[in-house]
């Protein structure tokens, strides 16, 4: 008897086990389909959407405005860097102007990479070295602060030993105050973490190269 009812109780639990699993996988697959469709598909719509928006949307116009200016600032910056090399008598000169080469050439192509990534443009020349983006009186543009005019880069191209090494000096110093003018306004207005951290480095780095030149040119 014992034997006969311990059967039929293990035979009821074996069909409620049964019930209960294939309630479970129809319910599982009802709200699978839907979780697959929305979560799996969600978790990885927000995978892609949110690494693309650290570099494409995590920004304002500020930082694009920063970019788009401080990549001819560096790239005139490197230009009279690398007139240095051949038109300098001052060793101290030279290797201030490799150390300008050596850090802004890898931040133009850092900014370079951020305009991409928005979808805006990259600059392909200098306003300080184009008429066309001076004011109708000559004067450079007002929204690059320190940026030299065609007639300061030719000046400086025609100058050789001591006589480069104090206008170079002076340029570069009016030059690295416009560069740091600019990396404030960065700073203080920018959103994109990155821009905003390589704004602050410039600030750090440019005074203290102001500094130097200051005590080359004898005024500090």
């Amino acid at each position: 008897m014992t034997s006969t009812r311990s059967l039929i109780r293990r035979a009821a639990l074996g069909t409620v086990a049964v019930t209960a699993a294939l309630v479970l996988a129809a319910c599982g697959s009802d709200d699978g389909g839907s979780d697959s469709g929305a979560g799996a598909g969600s978790a990885a719509g927000e995978s892609a959407p949110a690494s693309a928006a650290t570099t494409a949307e995590a920004h304002n116009d500020q930082d694009v405005s920063f970019a788009q200016g401080m990549i001819p600032h560096h790239e005139q910056a490197v230009q009279m860097a690398r007139m240095a090399e051949s038109r300098a008598s001052s060793s101290k000169v030279k290797d201030l102007a490799a150390r300008i080469e050596k850090a802004q050439d890898p931040e133009i192509t850092t900014m370079s990479g951020w305009l991409k990534a928005w979808g805006e443009d990259v600059p392909t020349s200098m306003p300080g070295m184009d008429h066309s983006m001076h004011g109708t009186d000559g004067s450079s543009d007002p929204g690059m602060p320190g940026m030299m005019d065609t007639e300061d880069m030719d000046e400086l191209m025609r100058e050789s030993g001591k006589g480069f090494d104090s206008m170079f000096l002076t340029m570069m110093v009016e030059h690295h105050e416009g560069a740091v003018e600019m990396a404030t306004t960065e700073k203080e207005k920018g959103r994109y973490a990155p821009a905003k951290e390589m704004a602050a480095d410039i600030i750090t780095a440019q005074n203290a190269e102001i500094e130097e030149m200051n005590k080359l040119l004898g005024k500090s």
